[in-house]
This record gives C-alpha cells, structure tokens and sequence, in this order.
C-alpha cells in the first residue's frame, strides 16, 4: 500500500468483491445484475436520496427490453409515466417529424417519460432481494486505495465517518465529474457542444395539451416534455451564455419561452427566480482508456454524452449490461486482469464514438446554425425535411435513438435470491 494509505487510520473498513462508486442509471444497473449473480458488491451513493430534478428522465425501448429480461418490466410500468411514440418538432415555423417508435418492430415501441430516481429508487428497491448486494447512501467516494499499480478500493466520507471499502475490483459509475477517474489519473478527451441548457418546470393545466417536441427559431431551441401535471422544458442556449441570459432578467427568459411555445404562458408563472432555472453544461467526451489494474470506469465516466436524443441514461444502462455479461462469471473468482476489464470497452466504444458521431452532426448542422441567430428565416435543414416526408426514415431514426447501436441483452447468471 502507499505511503498516504499507510497514514490513513479510518475508524471503519469493509471488504467486499466489488464496489461500484455512484448510484446513477450505470451503478444501480449494474449493482442490481451483479448482486443477481450472486456477487459480493456495494453500490455507494454520495446523496441521501436520488431526487435530483436535472436527471435524464427518458426510458428508451433498450433499458424496457433490459427491464424485461430481468422480469421487472410489469411492476416497473406500473409507476407513472408518459409515454412518446412520435418525435415531432416546429423548425422555423416548418412542422417536422424526426422519428416515429410506432414503425418500430419491437415490443416496447415508445419512450418512456418517468423521473429518474423512481427508476433508481425501484432498482434499489428491486435488488433488495439479493442478499450479495448493498446499497450505501449518503457514502461519497473521495480517493482510491491502491496496492502497487492497482487500484485495491476506495475511501469514502459517511454520516459515521471515514470509512474503506476494500473491493477486488472497483467500477466507477460516479458520472461525467468522477472523482474516481480523477483520482486515477485516466485523461479526458473533449470533443465539445456548442450549448448548455437550462432545464426547469412549467405548470401544465389539464386542458393543455400539445405534441411537439422540440421547437427551432433563429437564435433559439427549446424541447419540452409533457409530465402529467407539469411540463419539463430544456432551454438551448449558446455555450457559456448564462450569465448573459440572466443579466437579460427573468422577464426577458419568460417572454422568450413563451414566443417559442404559447401553451406555457400560464405555466412560465412557476418561474420566479432563476433559482427554479437549473443549469446543465453540456459536454461530449470520452476516455481513450477506461481501465487501471482493479479499476473500471463505464457510463458517463467513460463517456459524457450530450442532451440530443434523450440516450445519455439508455447509453449507461447498456454499459452495465455489457459489463456483467462479461465479468459476471470472472468476478465470482477474483479481480479481473485488466485486458479482461478492457473488453468492456472493446464491446462498448463502437456504439459510443457512432452515437456521439451522430450527436456532433447534429450540433454542427442543426444546432450551432439555429444558435447563431440573425433575420433570416431558419431553413429546414434538408436531411430534416427528407425524414419528414419519407415515413420509412422516420424508423431509421426511431430505431436509432430508440433501440442504438448495436443494443446489450441480459446473458449475465442469475442465482437463487
């Protein structure tokens, strides 16, 4: 052990096989297929709770097959949800269909709008049945023990103080900040987005009601949800421009969101502070390596996708996937070797790096152009009004974001509970 491990005296220490840091869609999924396969894993959750109102909340047809694979798909379509078969859009006044699920053959054909941490909170609740697995919550992750070169654990803060976890194999799920990551020392490489987004609510009355998805104007993009009782709205602004939108006034924000979508002119009243506003900095990056000896990374530590087509949350569901369906059985023996850890990526980084392809072609065509502004009219990008008029496309697309690239099914064991 190093010398700083030497010093350290923590009033507490466990060990177990494997200790997955972060309890987003990455963590939970995995820590819920690992404990079913019989394996010795603590997932730790730096917050109290999941509630965290800037999550992804879109559940593609991808993590519903996941969900039916694992037998959970009945009780977990049973928590509210929306559901979306039809991305529609208003581009310059020019109505659009970007993809149609309906043309979709598979057997969840729509996306699936719920909060997150009622995903999170029924995989953990789910997982209770597995004695082998244990969620920590209110556990933050704050550096690595290692062993030589290898990565031997983690130390985390708890409400009862210092505590290590010493684990054969540690797996970063701790999101696109890891402080995992960080702490080994893996780069970064930035591909870049040309926006941030502003993500808040807006009451919906019960008489509202309107399909569109995502609406384009010259300087400005908006896409909205339709939760029941509230509509969520992601406001695209060009990248580092918060600070100039708030030195405009909240009045000025309001009068522009409700140009773009007249059906929240009620609900805008919702917003009166830019406290209500969230800021979320879009990023797309990835790691040219996703392994140390002991230590994986996978979801939005491996890879931070951007906000465009929902895919962020489906993207880490299929990382965990791939993940136990390949170490599952090689963990139960001890740490994987690092090539073994690596196949991970060799199974992953494909879909990563074409999704993301896909996300930059958009940015770069659709919206920096839309960002940019100016009196022109905006003119409906032609692969746009190509998808709008050829329904067979609107499958390909649907089948894109819907279903990805090359999607991970259930192969992982599953032991008696």
């Amino acid at each position: 052990m190093d010398a700083s491990a030497s010093q350290h005296s923590p009033a507490r220490a466990i060990r177990v096989r494997c200790c997955i840091v972060g309890g987003g869609p990455a963590g939970m999924m995995l820590g819920y297929l690992l404990g079913r396969a019989g394996i010795d894993v603590v997932v730790l959750e730096k917050h109290a709770d999941f509630f965290r109102d800037f999550r992804g909340d879109t559940v593609h047809p991808s993590t519903l097959q996941v969900m039916d694979e694992l037998g959970l798909i009945d009780g977990f379509l049973k928590l509210p949800h929306q559901r979306l078969q039809t991305l529609d859009g208003q581009f310059g006044g020019t109505s659009v269909r970007l993809a149609d699920l309906r043309r979709l053959d598979t057997k969840y054909n729509f996306i699936a709008f719920m909060p997150q941490w009622d995903f999170l909170n029924f995989l953990r609740e789910a997982g209770q049945r597995f004695a082998s697995l244990k969620v920590m919550m209110s556990t933050e992750a704050t550096d690595l023990i290692r062993r030589g070169e290898a990565v031997a654990g983690v130390r985390a803060k708890t409400p009862e103080g210092p505590l290590d976890i010493e684990a054969d194999l540690t797996i970063a799920c701790d999101g696109r900040h890891s402080t995992v990551r960080e702490r080994a020392g893996l780069a970064v490489e930035e591909i870049g987005a040309p926006m941030d987004v502003l993500w808040f609510r807006a009451g919906r009355k019960a008489d509202e009601t309107e399909n569109l998805f995502a609406r384009v104007e010259p300087g400005k993009m908006m896409v909205t949800f339709d939760r029941g009782d509230y509509w969520q709205c992601a406001y695209v602004i060009p990248k580092g421009q918060y600070d100039a939108v708030k030195a405009r006034g909240l009045p000025a924000l309001r009068d522009d969101i409700v140009h773009m979508a007249p059906i929240l002119k009620s609900g805008t009243a919702d917003l009166t502070s830019f406290d209500d506003v969230k800021l979320l900095t879009v990023a797309i990056n990835r790691l040219p390596r996703w392994t140390r000896p002991g230590l994986l990374c996978i979801g939005d530590a491996a890879h931070a996708m951007s906000p465009i087509g929902g895919v962020g949350v489906n993207l880490a569901v299929q990382d965990a996937v791939a993940t136990a369906n390949l170490l599952a059985d090689r963990m139960s023996q001890g740490c994987p070797s690092e090539a073994e850890l690596d196949a991970v990526r060799r199974r992953r980084e494909f879909p990563v790096k074409m999704t993301q392809r896909m996300q930059v072609i958009v940015q770069n065509n659709i919206v920096s152009g839309a960002l940019k502004g100016g009196n022109e009219p905006l003119k409906v990008p032609l692969l746009m009004r190509l998808v709008t008029a050829l329904p067979w496309l609107q499958g390909m697309t649907a089948r894109f974001v819907a279903i990805g690239v090359r999607p991970e099914h259930v192969h992982s064991k599953a032991v008696s509970s």
